[in-house]
Order: C-alpha cells, then structure tokens, then sequence
C-alpha cells in the first residue's frame, strides 16, 4: 500500500502484538502506508481495528513491535524517550474525542501549555501565538474562561488551538465530533477542513462517522489490523 516519491510519513511493515492475560493479540499486521505533506486521510473500520493504534504509533505515544515508522526521514524507533517525548511535543498536535482540557485553567492558559515546554519562546511570544490560534478558531473572546463555561463546541475548538499552537507537522485527531451534536460537528470539521486547505497542516483523522470521513482526501478502511479499502474522499474530488 506504501506508494513512491517523498513521503512527510513513511510506516513501513508495522505490526503491533499486545498481550491481554496470557494470550498475545495482534492489533496491526505488516502495514505500510504513505502520507504526503497536506495530506488529509480518515481512517475507518470497526473498534478493534487498529485504528486508535496506528494513531497513536505515528503520533509516538506508543512504539511498533516490528515495521518502521519515520516522520520527515526521522526513524521515531531510533528515539529514547526523553528524545521521542521532545519531538513528540514539538511536532504532533493531538485533538481528542473528550477534549482533555484542564478544567482550572482558562482558554488562555490550556493553549499555552504546549508552548512552556519550548524555553526559547518569550513570555511575550507565547502570548501572541496565544492569541493567534485563537483567533484562528473564532474564540478570542473566550480567552479568560474555564472549561466549564465554554459549550461543548467551544471546548473542542480550545483543544484544537492548543493542538496547533506549536505549528506541528501533523494534526492527529481521534472522533473528534464523536461528544458533540451535528451543528457543532459540522463546525469542528469546517474547522479541519480550513486547517488544511489554508494552513496546510497534514491531519490523520480517526472516525465511525462517515459524514465525517468524506471530509478528507483519503479513505482508509482498517480490519483486522490491515487496510481493506482505499478510497478518495469527496473533498480530493
């Protein structure tokens, strides 16, 4: 499934095994795929599939049993953990499902968290691009409020300013509709949809929605820890 040319992420032959009890449970099998640079792809497929897994393996958060994974030529199984967590919060920006904020912090300061951890930014810059990527996702006004005064929608467009604040090589985000009505999941992904098209930012996308899924340029369907199907999204069309 892997193609040619340049890829900003190349997995090749990875598989994952965990072991549940005593029993070892395959949960990716020799996949290889390319992601280009603007790419948009939504991977599908039933829970159990793989899908959450190879999220979390291209975003670093866990590590393959056998295959590679390079993001930009870097061999992310090369990394030490001090090393894979620094690039890691330099280069992946996460969206979740339940959003993950910290509920005493303001907008404000749930954005700047991923940007205290890159010391060569002054107090002064960390504001502006603070400021930024709220603007970018309509929630200026909102700076100074908790968590538990935004609706959902807005709590998920705080998650996705902090995703982005440290302008990362990929957007990974994990049914990030899945907690919100339809009105606000039509925001959220017109909200992706910019990110992409105008920011270029490569997003991977994990979903059960299929409304969704037609958003991206590219389809993945995962089953028993492969692809089964490949197909274009209504937006490559």
């Amino acid at each position: 499934m892997a193609e040619g040319g340049d890829a900003l992420v190349r997995i090749d032959e990875v598989g994952m095994t965990y072991v549940r009890g005593s029993e070892p449970v395959r949960v990716l099998d020799r996949l290889s795929l390319d992601i280009r640079e603007g790419d948009y792809f939504a991977l599908m497929g039933p829970s159990g599939s793989g899908k959450s897994t190879l999220l979390n393996l291209i975003g670093g958060l866990d590590r393959p049993t056998d295959g590679s994974i390079r993001v930009e030529g870097v061999d992310l199984g090369s990394l030490g953990d001090a090393d894979l967590a620094d690039w890691r919060a330099r280069h992946v920006g996460f969206i979740f499902q339940s959003y993950n904020l910290i509920p005493v912090l303001t907008a404000f300061q749930n954005v700047e968290l991923p940007l205290l951890l890159q010391p060569e930014l002054s107090r002064r810059q960390r504001k502006e691009q603070v400021d930024r990527v709220l603007g970018l996702v309509g929630l200026s006004e909102r700076s100074r409020h908790y968590p538990n005064q935004l609706s959902g929608g807005q709590e998920q467009r705080v998650a996705i300013a902090r995703a982005i604040a440290t302008d990362p090589t990929l957007l990974l985000a994990d049914e990030p509709t899945g907690d919100l009505d339809h009105d606000n999941a039509e925001a959220i992904l017109d909200l992706l949809d910019t990110l992409n098209r105008k920011l270029g930012k490569t997003i991977i996308m994990v979903t059960h929605d299929e409304k969704a899924a037609r958003r991206a340029h590219r389809v993945l369907r995962l089953e028993k820890g492969g692809i089964v199907a490949d197909r274009a999204g209504a937006a490559a069309r």
